[in-house]
């Protein structure tokens, strides 16, 4: 594999990383749920960090990222939107598995594997929600914020 086609393979990845990213994070804003909000945010705050990582690689070959996709109008409401979700998560790692595996540089490919597994981690994330598990992250010895709705606006003084 050329350099060149390997930057080319990672532009397009990151361009396709950063597309569900935006996505998860229109999501967000629909998803109501306490708990579903919050895994919304963990998987939002690890996708950014996957996006810096290819970020890098990119950079490190001299190539510059792709601009932000746009997109889509967040009109699902929360149920439908994990739905949604959850089936863009899957299809990203099946249409990304065996590019990867192709992979000959060996510090990219395992780059590019773990942040697969990680998408097929928030996919069983997403596929929890839709199945109404609330304790998607975790329980609270407290009970603490085990209940409750996100608030539509954030409360600024």
């Amino acid at each position: 594999m050329t350099a060149a086609h390997r930057l080319s393979l990672l532009q397009e990845f990151y361009e396709d990383r950063q597309r569900l990213a935006q996505d998860h994070l229109t999501s967000a804003r629909h998803v109501e749920d306490y708990q579903f909000n919050n895994t919304y945010q963990y998987i939002i705050a690890r996708e950014e960090t996957h996006l810096q990582w290819v970020a890098n690689a990119i950079t490190r070959l001299g190539g510059s990222l792709p601009p932000p996709a746009p997109t889509e109008p967040g009109t699902l409401p929360g149920a439908q939107a994990i739905g949604r979700d959850l089936e863009r998560q899957r299809a990203f790692v099946e249409r990304w598995r065996t590019r990867v595996a192709g992979l000959t540089n060996a510090r990219d490919r395992k780059m590019l594997e773990v942040i697969l597994g990680e998408a097929l981690e928030h996919a069983q994330l997403f596929a929890d929600a839709q199945a109404g598990r609330k304790d998607l992250l975790g329980r609270s010895d407290t009970g603490a914020g085990e209940r409750g709705a996100v608030l539509p606006n954030r409360w600024i003084e």
